[in-house]
């Protein structure tokens, strides 16, 4: 028997709303100010949301089980699948030796800090995100710099910072093609619209990311390669993405900006050299970053070797991004399983769409095209190049199993959080506060796709999510829906650094295991703030500078 999803349960708004909102206020205050364990945070939060759902929302006890269970699959593949591969292949890198020679290969470019985060975190963790996604940024970002001594807050924080603006064009533009095909959106036109918001937070964020690391004083002495930084970004994403497409946004922005800053580099340098590895302000995990040391030349050959594998991970993430690579490896093995008892046996209804929606629930188990496969096979491949013999290889992997298995528990947690979320209804509910708030909509409606990806981990997911919504509610308001729809992504690119699901990944990859909420804590006003600029910058837009919102042909 089909269930219709309710989204005002109690007859009240404002209560069905702070009850739809107590999962994720239990996850986050055990996780930011009880100091729980992640893993078991998550297990709280699940707890919670299947209460609500069955006994608040009137969801059948089993379905609401299932939608978990959905949730913990996906949680294992595609994310966990990403994060268990990246970290291997780093401990493959770390025990041979070639990961010192690539940090000081790097401390050769720069031995500013602030210049490194700049060339790692931003540029670097732009190019992932474009290629693959799906918490590949951080997992790589952060994991280079706690190799090169940053303090594991500042490792983890700013990474999660600096993974912002690129989000919307990640994985080969998947979150915008995905918001246009599911609904019903143009695809350029939407493109085009993202592409004239988030290129002045692309500008943004390298000063704030410096400025969050070293203060103002230190975000000032660098000031010229941080404006190369972001101009060199900012511009080739808002070009692509207005007469090209959504697909190579972030790959050509992060190349150029790469290529830019370190050509700058070589007619530029600071006055001073920051050699500091914590975080200007009060760092809990100051006494964990590596002294500074003498940066060591190396020969050719081992800037090659050391470089090799990183080089074989941008190429093989690269061509599983690809969706001609995709469609062929789904076509070689991608079973899909309906799961039973929930698949199409739930309904959206108005206002959230035009008219009775059944959700599907189907997980495919798409282990070749996922992104953690490529990232295995790049990762066998480099052993091989690092001369490691079958055994060690397979050795190395279970030890980098049992390092993240909680980390990994963790993430499956919280997707079926998330996923219950979703099929209960309760994000919806929380969605339509957003959108009954009239003429402040444009802001608001901007937060609601920051909540989105904080709930969910995705841009991609909260565009599903709340994608519809905005449509409607964008012509209810006589307001664009090109721009709203391009609000719900842009805005939900800021959440990204405090969805549980990248904490856990910059967690695991700096492995500072059981501060997750020391993490979240340190985001979560750089997230809020970055949020609001955007609902700001978008309400400009809907009354104030209406030639933003015309179509590029």
């Amino acid at each position: 028997m089909v269930w219709q999803q309710i989204y005002d349960p109690l007859g009240n708004m404002v209560i069905s709303t702070a009850l739809a909102a107590v999962p994720v206020v239990v996850m986050l205050a055990a996780l930011g100010f009880f100091h729980i364990k992640a893993h078991i945070a998550a297990g709280m939060g699940l707890a919670a949301a299947l209460l609500v759902a069955i006994f608040v929302y009137g969801m059948p006890a089993d379905m609401a089980g299932r939608a978990a269970l959905l949730g913990g699959f996906t949680g294992l593949l595609p994310i966990g699948w990403i994060v268990l591969n990246i970290i291997f292949l780093h401990q493959l890198t770390e025990q041979n030796g070639s990961f010192a020679v690539l940090q000081d290969s790097l401390s050769g470019i720069t031995e500013d800090r602030r210049i490194q985060l700049l060339l790692i975190a931003f540029c670097f963790g732009a190019f992932f995100e474009g290629a693959a996604g799906f918490g590949t940024p951080v997992a790589v970002t952060a994991a280079i710099l706690i190799g090169l001594g940053f303090s594991p807050l500042a490792a983890s924080g700013l990474s999660l910072i600096a993974n912002t603006a690129p989000v919307a064009f990640g994985a080969l533009g998947t979150p915008v093609i995905t918001l246009a095909k599911v609904h019903g959106y143009d695809l350029m036109e939407v493109t085009a619209m993202i592409g004239r918001q988030l290129p002045f937070f692309s500008l943004l964020v390298p000063f704030w990311l410096i400025w969050a690391f070293a203060g103002r004083k230190g975000m000032m002495e660098i000031w010229p390669a941080i404006l190369v930084t972001g101009v060199s970004f900012a511009i080739p994403q808002f070009l692509v993405s207005n007469y090209i497409g959504p697909e190579l946004v972030d790959i050509i922005a992060a190349i150029v900006s790469m290529v830019c800053l370190v050509a700058f580099l070589r007619v530029w340098k600071p006055r001073t050299v920051w050699t500091s590895a914590s975080l200007r302000h009060h760092d809990v995990s100051a006494a964990e970053a590596k002294p500074a040391k003498p940066v060591t030349r190396h020969s050719t050959q081992a800037l090659v070797a050391a470089w090799t594998p990183w080089v074989i991970l941008s190429v093989f993430v690269f061509i599983w991004g690809l969706p001609s690579v995709k469609t062929w490896l789904n076509g070689v093995f991608a079973p899909a399983f309906p799961m039973e008892g929930l698949h199409n046996m739930i309904e959206k209804v108005p206002p959230v769409v035009a008219k009775p929606t059944k959700e599907g629930a189907v997980y495919t188990l798409n282990l070749l095209s996922a992104t953690g496969t490529g990232i295995l096979l790049s990762a066998i491949v480099s052993a091989f190049v690092m001369k490691y013999n079958p055994v060690a290889i397979v050795r190395t992997f279970f030890k980098t199993l049992w390092l993240v298995k909680y980390s990994l528990l963790t993430i499956v947690l919280m997707l079926a959080l998330g996923t219950l979320t979703r099929y209960s209804g309760t994000d919806t509910t929380l969605g339509l506060a957003f959108a009954n708030t009239g003429v402040l909509y444009p802001f608001f409606g901007t937060l609601m796709g920051w909540l989105g990806v904080a709930l969910t981990g995705s841009d991609t997911a909260s565009n599903v999510l709340f994608g519809g919504m905005q449509k409607v509610a964008a012509e209810q308001l006589h307001l664009s829906p090109n721009l709203m729809g391009a609000a719900n992504s842009s805005g939900g690119v800021m959440g990204k650094m405090i969805d549980a699901q990248s904490i856990v990944v910059a967690s695991t990859a700096t492995r500072w295991f059981d501060h997750e909420g020391d993490i979240l804590r340190y985001v979560f006003f750089h997230s809020i703030a970055l949020a609001c600029l955007v609902g700001l910058y978008v309400t400009m837009q809907a009354y104030v500078w209406p030639f933003s919102l015309m179509v590029v042909h």
